[in-house]
C-alpha cells in the first residue's frame, strides 16, 4: 500500500511513521508548514500536485485536517486520519461529512457525538504505543540518577492554554455558575457533567463575553460544545491539576516537566520541558510513580500519556477513565485513583511497596507490547478504511 503522509508537527507522527513502515507501507511525505487547517491554498496545491504525478492508495494525517479532506474529496482519494487531540475544533468543519473521509476518533463519547455526521466513514479507535519505545528505552546509570524521583508528571497545568482565563469582563453571576460546575466536576471521575449543566440561556449569555472569533463559514457552530470543552472543560483541567500538584507536593517529593508557571506551588520541583523521544521515556522508566491527569474534555477515552508511560515500563497512577477498564486490568497493569484522598493514599502505599509496584509496571508494559502497539491499531484502521 502506498500512503501520502501529511505531517504538521504532532509528537505522535514519528511513532506512527515507524509503525506504518513496520507494516510494509510505502510512504511519501508532505512536510510543508500548514499555515491554515482550512484554507491553505499552497498546501492544497502541493497535495494535488503529488496526487497528480504519484500513485497513492490514500492520504494520511494525525488529526482531522479539513484542507486535506477538501483535496482528497476533489481527487476521489481516501483520506485516513487518527485524532490524538481533544478537543479538536476542526471536527466541527462541514468537511467532516466528505465522502473521502475515514476519520478515527480515540474517545468513544467524542465518536458518538460526531459519528452521525458521516456514519459510514467515522470510526472509533483507541490510541496506542510506538513499538520503538518498547524496544529502545534503557536509561544509563547516569540517566537513572538524573531522572530518578518518587513521583513525576510530564505535561502542562493548562494555565497558559486556558481560554477562560482570557475573559476579562464576565459578570459575577456567570463566573459563579462556572466556578460551581468546575468544583462539581472536579469531584467526579468517569462522567463529564459540564455539557449537561449548560442551559441555552447560560450559553447565550456566556457567548457575549467569550469571543472565540468568527468560525470559518463552513463550520457548524456548536455553542454548547465549544463552551463545555474549550472554556469550562479546560478550566476544570487547570484547577484540577493545580490542586492535585499542590496536594501531592505538600506530602511527597515530586518532579514536574512543564513550561507552565508553577510559582504558586513552591514545594514542587520544575524540571523544564522534556523532549518527547529522548527524555520522556527515560523519565517514565526512572520515576517510581508516574502520574496521569486526563484533560477533562476527554470524557471517556485514554490519553496518549497512559500508553507512553506503560510502554516505557513505568508504573502508572491515573485518574479513572471509563475506557481504562475496557482495555486494562486495573490494579494489575496500572492503578487508578478516584479522589484526592484516594490519590494520596495510593501514592503512600505504592512508594512503600516496591516489589508490588514493579510487578504492576512490568505487567503494564507487557499489556502494551501484546495488545496496544501503534502497528496493531493502524493495521486495523487501514483494513476498516479501505475495505
Amino acid at each position: 500500500m502506498r500512503i501520502l503522509f501529511c505531517k504538521w508537527g504532532s509528537i505522535c507522527e514519528s511513532g506512527m511513521d515507524r509503525a506504518l513502515l513496520e507494516l510494509g507501507m510505502e510512504i511519501g511525505y508532505i512536510t510543508r508548514e500548514l499555515r491554515h487547517t482550512d484554507y491553505d491554498t499552497d498546501y492544497m496545491k502541493e497535495i494535488g500536485a503529488r496526487l497528480d504525478r504519484e500513485n497513492y492508495d490514500c492520504v494520511f494525517s494525525v488529526n482531522f485536517v479539513p484542507v486535506i479532506s477538501k483535496v482528497c474529496n476533489l481527487y476521489h482519494k481516501a483520506y485516513v486520519c487518527w485524532t490524538v487531540d481533544h478537543p479538536s475544533l476542526q471536527l466541527y468543519s462541514k468537511d467532516l461529512g466528505n465522502g473521502c473521509n475515514r476519520v478515527f476518533l480515540f474517545d468513544r463519547l467524542q465518536y458518538e457525538k460526531f459519528h452521525p455526521v458521516n456514519p459510514d466513514r467515522i470510526f472509533y479507535m483507541p490510541l496506542g504505543c510506538d513499538s520503538y519505545l518498547l524496544e529502545s528505552v534503557e536509561a544509563t546509570e547516569e540517566e537513572r540518577q538524573k531522572y530518578a524521583c518518587d513521583i513525576s508528571f510530564v505535561g502542562s497545568t493548562y494555565s497558559e492554554k486556558c481560554l477562560y482565563n482570557g475573559i476579562v469582563h464576565l459578570p459575577d453571576y456567570l463566573r459563579g455558575f462556572v466556578d460551581g460546575i468546575v468544583r462539581a466536576q472536579m469531584n467526579v471521575h468517569g462522567y463529564n457533567l459540564i455539557a449537561d449543566s449548560l442551559t441555552e440561556e447560560f450559553c447565550r449569555e456566556f457567548q457575549k463575553y467569550a469571543d472565540w472569533g468568527t468560525l470559518p463559514e463552513d463550520y457548524v457552530e456548536d455553542v454548547r460544545g465549544l463552551i463545555s470543552d474549550r472554556y469550562i472543560g479546560e478550566k476544570c483541567t487547570e484547577q484540577e491539576r493545580i490542586v492535585t500538584l499542590r496536594n501531592i507536593s505538600e506530602h511527597f517529593d515530586m518532579d514536574i516537566y512543564t513550561a507552565s508557571d508553577l510559582s504558586g506551588i513552591p514545594k514542587i520541583r520544575n524540571r523544564g520541558i522534556a523532549d518527547s523521544e529522548t527524555m520522556m521515556p527515560k523519565i517514565f522508566q526512572c520515576s517510581r510513580i508516574n502520574l496521569n491527569m486526563t484533560n477533562r474534555p476527554i470524557s471517556s477515552g485514554i490519553p496518549q500519556r497512559v500508553y507512553d508511560i506503560m510502554g516505557a515500563g513505568g508504573f502508572l497512577l491515573s485518574n479513572y477513565q471509563p475506557e481504562l477498564a475496557e482495555y486494562f486490568e486495573i490494579g494489575e497493569e496500572l492503578v487508578v485513583y478516584e479522589s484526592q484522598r484516594d490519590l494520596l493514599e495510593k501514592i503512600a502505599y505504592y512508594l512503600a511497596h516496591e516489589e508490588e509496584r514493579r510487578k504492576i509496571a512490568a505487567r503494564g508494559r507487557r499489556a502494551i507490547e501484546e495488545r496496544h502497539q501503534y502497528s496493531m491499531r493502524l493495521k486495523m484502521m487501514f483494513e476498516l478504511a479501505l475495505r
